[in-house]
């Protein structure tokens, strides 16, 4: 699903404008952005949590020129699904489709 079919879905089911669901959801995403470009965690409760995670440095490979490279420590975002999200979509038909 893209996001064009979900604004469109939510607008069918609300009845409300997709452009206002479009900025809706654009401004949903840049809060969750903005707050984790600060190392504010999201929590949404039954959803899941958006949080920030330390990676260490460490030594990878370039394989083409197969030298060691120093990778340095960083952040990245990440989400946690909520223990009824993930049983959701456990008992749910997800895989059918793969």
């Amino acid at each position: 699903m893209r996001k064009a079919d979900l604004v469109a879905r939510i607008s069918e089911k609300t009845g409300i404008s997709k452009t206002d669901v479009l900025a809706t959801l654009e401004t949903c995403f840049k809060e969750i952005k903005s707050s984790l470009t600060t190392g504010e965690p999201v929590y949404v409760r039954g959803f899941g949590s958006f949080i920030i995670k330390k990676r260490a440095a460490k030594i990878g490979r370039n394989i083409k020129k197969n030298i060691p490279v120093q990778i340095p420590e960083h952040v990245i975002p990440e989400f946690k699904p909520a223990k009824e999200f993930t049983l959701a979509v456990k008992q749910g038909k997800a895989l059918k489709r793969a």
